[in-house]
């Protein structure tokens, strides 16, 4: 897909949205819904089971009907069918972009270069849940002979963050009696932290690595084959201890691996985007096959909203419309993901991937150097954790934080009335960054003169609240998905690609040159002299 003829700051939209920021940048939240009673429920959207309330953000109906505009004259519509079609979209790599594919239901038809990819995404699901069954079993036994009751996910990036925030929001589902750990630092402490206290005699690796040369990845592999092998002794050991998620079966053959235990995916899935492919497989075999495949469903509930809702009434494409509102027009730098649900405590991690891999991009798709903000941050802790951390800068800092509160309305483990004063924190949150406090407000309190600032609120802080049902399986998959078709909304928006990643390259070309130097004899000249030092001094302490 080529770039828009239109650059984006000359689109009428972009321009009408210039001049409608300064016209309402000032206005209060306050005086938006004093003059709107009805706001609260104008500015909300319910699809799939997910209610969004954006009526608390600065924005009028005006605001929102020239968002639409800017979708409408950057062609997101095309853009998306684009991607549904199996286009490749992904022009630095010239790759198509089919995360949704690995959620689609097995009558469905995506072709990449003529050929239907459902099928081959089906017939790996199918030998991941044979797999998993075993397993899970004990059908599947180790070496000596014992089931295997340790699973240990190696992988990095995509091969680690989704993997991670799956089992921990959907750990209610997963089995108790089994040990599920990830490692993907390659700081030694990662691994020995992760392997301590278990039997090798009972525990499997998964080490998920497209290319299965992956430097921190392999690293942690062949680091954990010899852990195995101090235990089992014997080198057939490694084919029932460990599996491959690859598509390299030379290379995993040569570790020794049973290319039947290989479980592949494809270039048209990006690594952030990855954790409903073969890279779930630690997933599958905490949670089970079928609330695997429930995570599968919910993410195509929400492929299916995107391609087909009207934008006025689309989840992602309002809130990467919202996103592209504050980072360009009120210069907001960060978005905060504050989940109220203490199983989600990695989806803020989880999403500073996906958000800042795909979007921290400088160049449009033409190659041409950006003149606005892309990228923002995306960071966040669990509720009500954060309140008591970080808060204090949302609520009376200097700078403009756009939130996003997410919250169910059932708890998976009900004890006493903790859900609704879990709940309560929400609502109260984002009431209060709203409308905040004002000085009169704190006078009519008793206040003394000289603490009055201290405790005047100005509010006016904007934020989104999702509410959905319950935290299960199918709703994890929603949330996922609703994130990644956000994120795309807003790279349309700014004409990027945010399927590619070359900024990762540069410091791993780098950090392979240097591992040689440090254990050279001969003093670094290679480098800046700063960078020389450090190798230098590193050395000389590490004796």
């Amino acid at each position: 897909m080529t770039a828009p003829a239109t650059p984006l700051t000359q689109l009428p939209a972009w321009k009408a949205l210039e001049a409608h920021h300064k016209a309402i940048a000032f206005q209060h939240l306050r005086h938006l819904f004093a003059e709107d009673p009805a706001r609260g429920t104008r500015f909300a959207v319910e699809a799939e089971g997910i209610y969004l309330d954006y009526s608390k953000h600065r924005i009028t109906d005006e605001t929102l009907k020239l968002l639409l505009q800017l979708a409408d004259q950057s062609n997101l519509r095309a853009r998306i069918d684009a991607m549904f079609r199996g286009d490749k979209i992904n022009i630095t790599e010239d790759r198509a972009v089919l995360h949704i594919a690995l959620r689609a239901p097995k009558g469905a038809v995506i072709n990449v270069d003529g050929k239907n990819v459902v099928p081959e995404v089906h017939e790996v699901l199918d030998r991941m849940a044979a797999f998993s069954n075993r397993v899970r079993g004990g059908e599947w036994k180790g070496h000596t002979g014992k089931p295997i009751r340790n699973v240990i996910n190696i992988g990095i990036g995509g091969s680690d963050l989704g993997p991670v925030m799956a089992y921990e929001a959907l750990r209610h589902y997963s089995r108790r009696d089994m040990t599920f750990r990830f490692v993907s630092n390659v700081d030694g402490t990662d691994f020995a932290e992760a392997t301590r206290d278990l039997d090798a005699e009972e525990t499997l690796f998964i080490i998920s690595s497209k290319t299965f040369t992956t430097l921190e990845t392999m690293t942690n592999a062949h680091t954990a084959r010899q852990w195995a092998l101090a235990k089992l002794g014997d080198e057939k050991a490694i084919a029932k201890h460990f599996v491959a998620v690859s598509t390299n079966g030379a290379e995993v053959t040569k570790f020794g691996i049973d290319t039947a235990n290989m479980f592949g995916f494809w270039d048209w899935v990006g690594g952030r985007y990855s954790m409903d492919s073969a890279i779930g497989l630690s997933t599958m075999l905490a949670i089970g096959p079928d609330n695997f495949h429930q995570l599968l469903a919910g993410f195509h509930a929400i492929d299916d909203h995107f391609r087909t809702a009207p934008f006025e009434q689309n989840l992602p494409v309002l809130m990467g419309l919202l996103t592209v509102w504050y980072t360009d027009f009120f210069d907001a730098q960060t978005v905060a993901v504050l989940p109220y649900d203490q199983y989600l405590k990695r989806f803020p991690a989880y999403l500073q991937q996906l958000t800042m891999e795909s979007n921290g991009k400088h160049v449009t798709l033409s190659g041409a150097r950006v003149n606005y903000e892309t990228g923002p941050i995306f960071w966040g802790e669990p509720g009500t954790n954060g309140q008591h951390s970080f808060y204090q800068l949302i609520h009376q800092g200097t700078r403009l934080i756009p939130a996003d509160f997410i919250g169910f309305s059932k708890t998976l483990n009900p004890l006493g009335n903790h859900h609704d004063l879990l709940m309560a924190n929400v609502f109260a949150q984002t009431e209060a960054l709203a409308f905040g406090k004002t000085a009169e407000q704190v006078q009519a309190e008793g206040t003394p003169d000289w603490l009055v600032p201290h405790r005047v609120f100005e509010g006016n802080r904007p934020s989104s609240t999702l509410l959905l049902n319950e935290l299960t399986p199918e709703s994890l998959g929603k949330l996922v998905a609703l994130y990644e078709h956000s994120v795309f909304t807003q790279g349309a928006i700014w004409q990027i690609d945010s399927f590619d990643q070359w900024g990762v390259e540069l410091g791993k070309v780098l950090a392979k040159k240097i591992i040689g130097e440090l254990a050279a004899k001969n003093s670094p000249t290679d480098h800046d002299s700063s960078t020389n030092t450090l190798i230098a001094r590193y050395r000389k302490q590490r004796g």
